[in-house]
């Protein structure tokens, strides 16, 4: 709402707003001045502050006559000077007023006045935070899982073109994945399990050795590295390596809308997106597992051909004795779940990035969290799974 005192004012020709204050022993005269309106009042708004908090008059005079423009920001900045001064016990009385700014100042006059309620921001408790943060756990966890199955469906279901009976699942796009996931991972799978099979077998026959039968860490490393580690260990690396890329590729699409491109040609972006990432990373994870434990008894038949002496021949006949098939199969069957798990919540937080970098960024740590995680626990799973059929 914008009154004019005078017809052919305008906000470009009039003045800026001004306020003068000036004292009569303990009366004060305050003269307001031109356009008090939205654009421009914040220039006067810390005077009529300091005028507000002024003891030193006991009554005032507000002159308003001199106002030309005027809107409800300017009326609520000279309402407000009046009741903060009549809360203060000073008799104010407002001069100059226009009959057609009556209404004006009777809707801000209610507003200004209103008292200030405080803002009380109640903490909870401890205990009722912590079960807060588990209830926002869980929510988030059911959320999650809801999407993974969604994904888990429309990937079983493969790149399917919508209105057409032919199917999208390209090949090319498969072999692709798996050279990235599968072959480019290669190197650092063989390091790192090599490392750790010599630290596994370097750790057991130096403990082994106060009893006088180190021997037996053929039995330790051989038993811990195709049941457990070389699995998991090769499950988080993946995680860590190519289920962050997932995360990041299916993102940075989704951040460009290349998924909703997608689906305007007719394409499932599920299916197109995430079914030769999830097939590629099932077919490589067992071979990476493979290549693993391989890496990681070559690294302990090292290691104690150099430390215990046992030769490369006593081991392998040895580690013919201590495992068999079970014990190469118990690490093998956990591969492909392994796989499942990393692809969908990698796709899933890659589904989840919003439109910033910052989101990108967060989507990338939680999928790699969250993946490592689960894969630690559905490896615990399988573990008293095995022993519970004495597998």
């Amino acid at each position: 709402m914008l009154t004019d005192r005078a017809n052919n004012s305008s906000a470009s020709t009039a003045a800026p707003p001004h306020v003068e204050f000036s004292k009569d022993g303990d009366r004060a005269t305050i003269t307001l001045s031109g356009a008090w309106t939205t654009r421009n009042v914040r220039r006067v708004d810390d005077r009529m502050r300091e005028i507000a908090h002024d003891n030193s008059f006991s009554s005032a005079i507000i002159e308003v006559s001199g106002i030309e423009l005027l809107d409800t920001a300017g009326t609520w900045l000279i309402e407000r000077l009046r009741t903060t001064l009549e809360k203060a016990g000073k008799q104010v009385t407002v001069e100059g007023q226009s009959e057609s700014w009556g209404a004006l100042f009777e809707a801000v006059g209610d507003a200004a006045s209103a008292p200030e309620e405080p803002v009380h921001i109640e903490r909870s408790s401890l205990l009722i935070r912590f079960l807060e943060t588990i209830g926002r756990t869980v929510y988030a966890f059911g959320d999650d899982f809801a999407k993974a199955m969604h994904i888990l469906g429309a990937t079983v279901r493969g790149a399917q073109m919508k209105g057409s009976g032919r199917s999208g699942i390209r090949p090319a796009a498969i072999v692709h994945q798996l050279d990235s996931m599968g072959i480019g991972a290669v190197p650092v799978v063989v390091l790192m399990s090599t490392i750790i099979g010599a630290i596994i077998a370097q750790q057991g026959a130096f403990q082994l050795r106060y009893f006088g039968a180190e021997i037996f860490v053929v039995d330790l490393v051989g038993i811990l590295v195709l049941r457990e580690i070389g699995v998991l260990l090769t499950a988080i690396m993946i995680a860590g390596r190519s289920g962050s890329a997932i995360t990041a590729e299916i993102g940075s699409m989704k951040m460009r809308e290349e998924t909703d491109a997608l689906t305007v040609i007719g394409l499932n972006p599920v299916g197109v997106l995430v079914f030769p990432r999830l097939v590629a990373l099932v077919i490589a994870l067992p071979l990476l597992t493979i290549i693993a434990d391989f890496a990681a008894l070559g690294g302990a038949i090292g290691i104690t051909w150099a430390y215990s002496g046992i030769t490369p021949d006593a081991f392998i006949q040895r580690l013919r004795d201590a495992i068999d098939t079970s014990s190469y199969l118990a690490g093998l069957i956990k591969a492909p779940f392994m796989a499942m798990i990393i692809g969908i919540m990698a796709s899933v937080e890659g589904m989840k990035v919003g439109g910033s970098a910052e989101s990108l960024g967060q989507r990338v740590t939680a999928s790699v969290v969250k993946s490592i995680f689960v894969v630690i626990v559905v490896d615990g799973i399988f573990a008293v799974f095995y022993a519970s059929i004495n597998f």
